[in-house]
This record gives structure tokens, C-alpha cells and sequence, in this order.
């Protein structure tokens, strides 16, 4: 089997066998789990296609995965999962934004990205949209929650390229198309016209499409395309949706896309219950309501917690009490205004619990799309400790909904499952509900599988559909044949043989006689680490991870944590010991520990914890006295590394090289630093002369600063910053010591706890004397130390206010800038353009907007790549991984190669060291380029 997958690929080292790619590949968003045999990872469509041939040839179930964000079971196997994301990332915008053409690999979130700017958008809005990716969508033919039934994938997909089993490939926006796919493989063009006129043929079974179709619904294939289309090249690329990766390899797809709305107004209507919240409906989407999402009673508790909730869940006694949130948009003010009409009296009639209010504030609605968005993850991860959460998604016609909630309540408490949610696109009459339980013991499964025989009655009973958009999956598959009869049931079976004879596509998958198939590889979910036991595998935290293209992502740091702790209670010492030697290098020391996963986690979720945790507890004796050493000499250890730098800026490359090198070799990769040319020589010291006049704030310069200086002839951001603040007429303090004082993150990141604890003890000492006790505001001026800083100032911001005292307040020098330096500066001479990167601390600061406004004044046009992210240099880690920053950065440099910027700019020093590397331009503080601005007089 592994010769077959390595020769279809032209880098056999991307057949993945070992036991740590097997573990953190295996995990998707369900509630299953298999391990597979091998993972692929091709560059190509010509080499999937290879692959699907050699599967056929040889026998050799193949999988496909992209986002892995389903929670039906469809992207997991134990034969050989293929990896079609990562190399699958390419937009193409056609006719000024009106079409798409996009690969499998791109999350929705990043097409709406490059849709923005022509004021369109991508039809489908599921929740996932950080996180899933194309290939997904149009394999589950997902929808969300404003697109329904109109603008959903079935209903945009203008063409697809698809990789059928066979190898062959079929392009339907080809005017060929259909005599190519006569042509190629007449056996399918001749079937779908056979199975098309037996459809037809049969009022029944169209009156049973209809109708099921009508509707959100995945269950099954989707039929309704033998009856929309009349050429097989047409019924083939809509087959293809919702097809869940059985049919073919969808290796690129053209989209119509869909206006998007300017303006919106959001609103959160509370109601005492359930039934009065689904009875509100009609009125709500006769209005014109754009979406009615529900959440009933635990959505809400769990929304409760959640941090940034909105006040009016916030403040909610809740008892029975479920809401709708609503939005209404549009393209114009005006047209808002008609929509929403005479709000005041619909809401009254409404019978809500409590006041209601719509609000068009970006920051209002985005915070009550994130209680939504999020609701999933954050209700899973509330679940209890070692249990798996298990969510199932139906549809019934929108008059049954009231009554089906309120029979699943029943049934929830007749099987004794407590603690259960529902929620979703009521507007559609698409809920969704989960379950919480071990499903390991005999007599849970018995428990799932007698209430799943009685939803599935209660569903089929209402005319609904057991699967509205997370596809059928393992979930259902065993439940087709009962929600459309033998003869559907049929037609689906000799499509499947149509298309895939050997039947080696993801098998077992929409189609599957084992009554019991839904039962079987239900995932178990050790308790690990109380840092990320939340975690319920969603993979939201994956595209906003530096080190997703080359080790492991956050969820599979963590699920392959799992995997080592299932292997000792399974007693598998063996797989253990081989999971446990790969986990150093592929999680703890290319991990960034920037954060961003934190920012994209529904439940906030920080990995970087986990990995710092793990690294102090694997901290040697040595490298702790080191670094507590160095904690007490820390201006020699800043100001030595400054001279290294100076004198390898004098010495030739050749000779500085080689011994950097050998250093490495010996003294190993993750103790010593790689040196590369683009490195700076060192800065200078921080100390700066006590200010004559009283200070408005005290400055903390970090002390990259002193280690790395300006790039090229530059002043460097310390002397910038005192320009600036000294041309606005305000004044800092830079405290006693600053040379032998940090924010701490060196030693946080490392996991060296006992000179963590030292640098604290002396940094805090300082800033209390020099701001007396809290009465100014500290700035410091790199992002990630401002990060740092705020952390390592907390618990004393805490004493302070337990005795009645002002908080430590720290900020960022950008933001400084931003808010009270450049409202009191002359004129601003401004660049033709700028390339911006903002960092990962930058974004967990909430500083971009105050990053961007500067910007905006240094420069006419600001260009931020819509592929950036952390770069990954994370202080040294990219000297010491040089790799993990390559990884980081690659699209991102490519962005910015295009730009032809007149400079590029950050805000903070290592990350400018990240992207200069990366791109090969000086990268530079932003407030050196604004100093400079604001001393070149004005263009007459």
C-alpha cells in the first residue's frame, strides 16, 4: 500500500507513517474517531488524482479532508486520510468580484477576506467560517445562517472541477463538458441520464425530492440535481454537493457571489420560553428579518460566562427563558429603516420577557454574533470532564418546529440526558441539539441508540430531514433508506456505483446497511491538562496557527496528548513511548506560544499555556540556574548579546557561519541561535536621564532595543518615541535600572519558573516607585512586551485596588501615539504606501485600530496582507527554528513581494526581524517612520 501512495506522489515524504502524524491527523470536529493508516498530504490535483487511482487499483480506502470542521464522522478513517488543505489555497476573483473561482483549502472567512474590497460576498455563512474550508462546504453543501435554501453551495456553484475515482478529470464550465464526460467515462453520462428518467418517471419519489429539498437538507445525495439539470455534466457538479467526498476530489470551484450588505442592525429578543420564542417566528420573517437564530436556556448559561458577553444576556435571570437573535440588512440606510419598519409595535406583540433593543454599532452586534458563533464549541467545552459532546442537526417545515422542540425536550428527559441545548437557524427550522455523555459503557450506547430511534420517528414523523447541513456522515447513514424508501434509497446506491465501482471513496459515508454504523468508533476524551480539557476538537484554532503548515496545530497538540494518555490506560506503553518522542519538537518547541489561538477559540483556549507549562516542567536543573543567572545580570546579558551582534557585523559571514553552526550542533538546536545575515547589529543601552519637567508617563523601552538595533541608518523606536512625546510637549520617566529590567516573557516562554519569578519581583518593584503606586500610566514600545508587561503587573493592578488604589495601567506606545501624541502634531508629510504587519500581541491587545491610525497617518495607503499572521519569531524561537518562521511567513512574503511599498513597518522588534527575513525589506517600528515624517517639511 505505501509504495503505491509514494509513487503517486512526486514527494514520497509526504506519506506520513509515523505515530504522531497518524494521532494528530485522525481527529476531526465529530464525535468520532479512527486512526488511520497513513496520511497524504499531495501538492497537486494531477497527484489526488493518481492517488484515486492507485486507490482503486490497489484496493485502498481513501479519505479526503480539508478544514476537518464536520461533526457528522464523514472525515475520519482508518485506511489513509489525504490532506487536501494545505496545498489547496488559491482565489481567483472573476468579473470585478461577481464570481469566484476558489480551491478546497480556503476557509471561508479568508474569501470573504478577498471579497470585501468589491463589496460582495460568499453565499454560504456557517458558523465555522474562521475555520472551514471550500472543499467542505461544498462537500456537506453547507449553509448557515442567513444564506437558507437560496444562496446556499447547491444554489451559487456555477462549475467544479472534479477528480472522479477513475482519475479522469472533468471541468463542467468547459462548453465540452458533457461530450468530454460522455466521451471518457460513458458508463456515468450514460447512468445519470438513465437514473434521471427513472426519477422523472415517478411522481412519488418527485414529490419526495421536493419536498425533502424544500427544505435544509443533507441527507442523502442530493437527488433534486437529476431533476434540476438536464445534462450530465450539470446533474454531475451538483452531485458533487453535498456528496461528502464520496463521489470525486473537488479540486476547484467557480461561485456566483451573493451583495454584501452594508448595513445591519442586530438584536438579542429574550422570551420566557421556548414555545413563545418559535411562535414569534412568522411575525419576525414577515417582517424581513435577514435571520432568526435560537438559543434556548443553557445556550444562554453558557453565554453567561463567556467572556464579552452581552449585557443583556449578562444581566439575564434565566430561568426557562430562550431567545431569538435577529438581524435585518441592506444596502442603504434607508432601506434599513424600511425593513425594520415600525419596530416598537412588533415587538410588543411578540410577548417577550424582556426589553428589546436593535443596534447597528459594529462592536454591539459583533459581540452578539460571537455568543452565537461560538455556541457550539463553548457549550461542548462547558461539558463535563471526559465526556464527549455529540450534536445533532435537524430540519422540520418551519409550523412544526414549537411543536418538535418541545417533544425533544420530552424525549431528552425520558432518556435521562441532562444538561441538553438547542439551538440554530429557526427561521429554517434547522435546530440543533446536543448530548453529553461517555457513550463507552453498554448501557449508554443502548441509551443514544433508543433516542435516536425515537428522534428519528419524531423528525420523519414531522415531514423533516435528519440532517439539514452537517451531512449525513456516519451519524445517519445507517437512517436513508427510512427518511426516503426502498427506491430512492436504490437510486442513491447506483450512483455511488456510478461513480466509484471499487467503492474505495471514504466508504461507509451517506450510504451504510449497518443499523448500528452510528454506534461504532465514538471518540473518548481523557482528561489531559486543565489548560485545554475544554476542548472539543473544532478546529477553529487552526488557520490563525504559525505552525499549521509544518508540525502541529493547536487541536493537534492537543488531541495527540489525548492519544499518549490513551495509550497508558489502554496499557500501550510502546505507542506511548512513540508518540511521546515525536511531541518535543513537533509540539513543545515549534510552538510559538503567541496566543492567536486564544483568539480564534470559542471558549479561549490558549495552547501557548500548555506548551509553557510543559517546558518548565521539562526545564534541566542547568538551563534554570542559567536563566535565574541571568535574570540578576540582565543588563550584562542584553547588552552582551548587542556586542555579539556588533562584532559579527564586522566579521565575514564565512567565518561567522560555520562556527554559529558548529555551536548548534554540539550545544543543540533549541539552546543556541541560528545567525543569518539580515541580523542587525546590537542596539543601545535604555538608561535615559531623569526628565526636567514632571512626567506625563513612564516609559519602559524594552529591551529588545538594547540586543537588536534599528534596521539600516534608522534612530530606533527608543529615540523615536522621545521625539515624538518631546514635539507634543509631553514628558517621560524612565525608571532606575531599566537596563536590568523585563517584562519576562523570555523566561514565561521558556518555562523558567525560578527566573521568571526573580525579573518579576524586580520589575514590579521598579514600576511601583516610578509610577508612585499607579498614578501614571506605564508605556511600553514593543507589542509583545506590552503583553508581557500587563501580565506581570496584574496581581499588583489587584493589591492596588483592593486597598482603594488606582490600577497600574500599561500601554503600548502605538497606542500612546494614537491617542495623545498625534493629536498635537504639526503636519505629517506622508508615503506613497506602506506595508503593514500587525503582530499576534498586537491583536490580543486589541491595538490594531490605534496600529492602523497611525499607519494611515505615515502613509496615503495602507497594505495589510489578508494572508498575514504571526510570524512566528517569537523572540528567538525563529533564530532557534529558523524553519517554523519560514513557514510563518511564506504567503504572507509573497503578499507583500507585490505590494512595491514605499516601507514596511510593525510594532514590534523581533516580529520586524521575522518579516525582514521573510520578505528581504527593512521592516521597522512604525513610530520611526512617523518620527521621520514629522520632520520633512511639507510638498509646497
Amino acid at each position: 500500500m505505501l509504495d503505491a501512495l509514494r509513487a503517486a506522489v512526486a514527494d514520497p515524504g509526504q506519506v506520513k507513517t509515523r505515530a504522531i502524524d497518524l494521532h494528530a491527523n485522525a481527529h476531526d470536529a465529530s464525535h468520532f474517531l479512527l486512526i488511520p493508516q497513513a496520511v497524504v498530504v499531495p501538492s497537486t490535483a494531477a497527484e489526488v488524482g493518481a492517488l484515486l487511482r492507485a486507490s482503486a487499483a490497489q484496493g485502498i480506502p481513501l479519505t479526503l479532508r480539508a478544514g476537518g470542521t464536520s461533526l457528522s464522522g464523514q472525515a475520519v478513517t482508518d485506511s489513509v486520510l489525504v490532506d487536501v488543505r494545505r496545498n489547496f489555497r488559491e482565489i481567483e476573483v472573476l468579473d470585478d468580484g461577481a464570481r469566484v473561482r476558489v480551491q478546497p483549502g480556503v476557509t471561508v472567512r479568508a474569501l470573504n477576506a478577498r471579497l470585501a474590497r468589491y463589496g460582495r460576498k460568499f453565499g454560504p455563512d456557517p458558523a465555522s467560517e474562521a475555520a472551514c474550508t471550500i472543499g467542505g462546504v461544498v462537500a456537506n453543501n453547507s449553509s448557515g445562517m442567513n444564506c437558507g435554501t437560496t444562496d446556499n453551495a447547491y444554489r451559487t456553484l456555477e462549475s467544479v472541477t472534479v477528480v472522479l475515482p477513475s482519475g479522469t478529470v472533468v471541468d463542467t464550465a468547459a462548453p465540452d463538458a458533457d461530450a468530454r464526460l460522455r466521451a471518457l467515462e460513458p458508463d456515468l453520462h450514460d447512468g445519470l441520464l438513465r437514473l434521471s428518467e427513472r426519477l422523472r418517471d415517478n411522481p412519488a419519489s418527485v414529490r419526495t425530492v421536493r419536498h425533502q429539498f424544500s427544505m435544509k437538507n443533507t441527507m442523502g445525495y442530493g437527488l433534486n440535481s437529476l431533476l434540476d439539470f438536464h445534462t450530465p455534466a450539470d446533474m454531475l457538479a451538483h452531485l458533487i454537493v453535498g456528496s461528502e467526498g464520496t463521489l470525486g476530489f473537488i479540486a476547484e470551484a467557480v461561485f456566483r457571489t451573493i451583495p454584501r450588505p452594508g448595513f445591519a442592525a442586530t438584536g438579542l429578543l429574550v422570551f420566557p420560553d421556548l414555545e413563545t420564542a418559535t411562535a414569534a417566528l412568522p411575525a419576525l420573517v414577515d417582517s424581513g428579518a435577514a435571520t432568526a437564530e435560537l438559543m434556548d436556556a443553557v445556550s444562554l448559561k453558557v453565554g453567561q460566562t463567556l467572556t464579552g458577553a452581552p449585557d443583556v444576556v449578562r444581566g439575564l435571570d434565566i430561568l426557562q427563558h430562550c431567545a431569538l437573535l435577529v438581524e435585518y440588512s441592506a444596502s442603504s440606510v434607508a432601506e434599513l429603516d424600511d425593513l425594520q419598519g415600525d419596530q416598537s409595535r412588533l415587538l410588543a406583540g411578540l410577548g417577550l420577557s424582556e426589553p428589546a433593543r436593535f443596534s447597528s454599532d459594529p462592536a454591539a452586534r459583533a459581540s452578539l454574533w460571537q455568543l452565537r458563533k461560538g455556541l457550539y464549541a463553548s457549550v461542548s467545552g462547558a461539558r463535563p470532564p471526559g465526556t464527549t459532546a455529540l450534536l445533532e442537526d435537524v430540519v422540520v417545515p418551519v409550523p412544526a418546529l414549537a411543536r418538535t422542540c418541545t417533544e425533544l425536550t420530552r424525549l431528552f428527559g425520558e432518556h435521562r440526558y441532562s444538561d441538553t441545548v438547542i439551538f440554530g437557524h429557526a427561521k429554517d427550522g434547522n435546530i440543533h441539539f446536543m448530548l453529553t455523555d461517555r457513550f463507552a459503557a453498554p448501557d449508554e450506547l443502548e441509551r443514544y441508540r433508543a433516542f435516536t430511534e425515537d428522534m428519528v420517528d419524531l423528525v420523519l414523523g414531522e415531514n423533516g430531514s435528519l440532517k439539514a447541513e452537517h451531512g449525513t456522515g456516519r451519524m445517519m447513514s445507517p437512517y436513508v433508506r427510512r427518511q426516503y424508501g426502498d427506491e430512492l434509497y436504490s437510486v442513491m446506491r447506483e450512483l455511488k456505483q456510478l461513480f466509484d465501482p471499487a467503492g474505495m471513496l471514504n466508504p461507509g459515508i451517506i450510504l451504510d446497511d449497518d443499523p448500528e454504523a452510528h454506534l461504532r468508533h465514538i471518540k473518548t476524551a481523557p482528561p489531559v491538562a486543565p489548560e485545554v480539557d475544554r476542548c472539543v476538537s473544532c478546529g477553529f484554532c487552526e488557520p490563525v496557527c504559525p505552525s499549521k503548515d509544518i508540525t502541529l496545530t493547536p487541536r493537534q497538540r492537543i488531541v495527540t496528548l489525548r492519544a499518549i494518555e490513551q495509550a497508558r490506560l489502554d496499557g500501550d506503553t510502546d505507542l506511548a513511548a512513540r508518540l511521546e518522542d515525536d511531541y518535543d519538537y513537533e509540539s513543545v518547541q515549534t510552538c510559538a506560544v503567541d496566543g492567536m489561538c486564544q483568539t480564534a477559540c470559542p471558549v479561549e483556549i490558549n495552547t501557548g499555556s500548555l506548551v509553557k507549562r510543559l517546558r518548565r516542567d521539562d526545564a534541566g536543573r542547568a538551563a534554570n540556574l542559567a536563566w535565574s543567572g541571568a535574570a540578576h545580570r540582565w543588563n550584562l546579558v542584553t547588552r552582551g548579546g548587542g556586542l555579539v551582534l556588533d562584532a559579527a557585523a564586522k566579521v565575514p559571514d564565512a567565518v561567522v557561519v560555520p562556527a554559529n553552526q558548529l555551536a548548534r550542533t554540539v550545544l543543540g538546536h533549541d539552546t543556541v541561535p541560528l545567525y543569518s545575515a539580515e541580523l542587525p547589529s546590537g542596539g543601545a543601552r535604555r538608561a535615559r536621564p531623569a526628565p526636567s519637567a514632571a512626567p506625563d508617563a513612564v516609559y519602559f523601552p524594552a529591551c529588545v532595543g538594547t540586543m537588536f538595533g534599528p534596521a539600516g541608518t534608522g534612530s530606533g523606536v527608543q529615540d523615536s518615541f522621545a521625539v515624538l512625546c518631546e514635539r507634543a510637549g509631553l514628558s517621560l520617566l524612565v525608571p532606575a535600572g531599566i537596563d536590568g529590567l523585563c517584562c519576562g516573557t523570555p523566561w514565561s516562554s521558556k518555562g523558567m519558573a525560578a527566573g521568571e519569578a526573580t525579573m518579576r519581583a524586580k520589575t514590579v518593584a521598579a514600576l511601583l516607585e516610578a509610577t508612585h503606586d499607579g498614578e501614571l500610566p506605564i508605556v511600553c514600545d514593543a507589542s509583545s512586551c506590552t503583553e508581557g508587561l500587563s501580565g506581570v503587573l496584574d496581581q499588583a493592578s489587584r493589591e492596588l485596588e483592593a486597598a482603594g488604589r488606582s490600577p497600574l495601567v500599561v500601554l503600548d506606545a502605538v497606542q500612546f501615539v494614537a491617542d495623545r501624541v498625534l493629536p498635537l502634531l504639526g503636519i505629517v508629510e506622508p508615503l506613497e504606501s506602506l506595508a503593514l504587519h500587525p503582530t499576534c500581541s498586537s491583536t490580543r491587545l486589541g491595538l490594531n485600530p490605534a496600529l492602523e491610525a497611525v499607519a494611515g497617518v505615515v502613509a496615503r495607503e495602507v497594505l495589510i496582507p489578508e494572508t498575514w499572521g504571526c510570524c512566528a519569531f517569537a523572540g528567538d524561537r525563529g533564530m532557534l527554528h529558523p524553519e517554523l518562521t519560514a513557514s510563518a511567513t511564506s504567503q504572507q512574503a509573497a503578499d507583500v513581494a507585490g505590494f512595491n511599498a514605499s516601507a514596511h513597518a510593525s510594532c514590534n522588534r523581533t516580529c520586524e526581524l521575522g518579516m525582514t527575513r521573510a520578505t528581504g525589506e527593512d521592516y521597522r517600528h512604525i513610530l520611526e517612520l512617523l518620527e521621520e515624517r514629522t520632520r520633512i517639511p511639507p510638498c509646497e
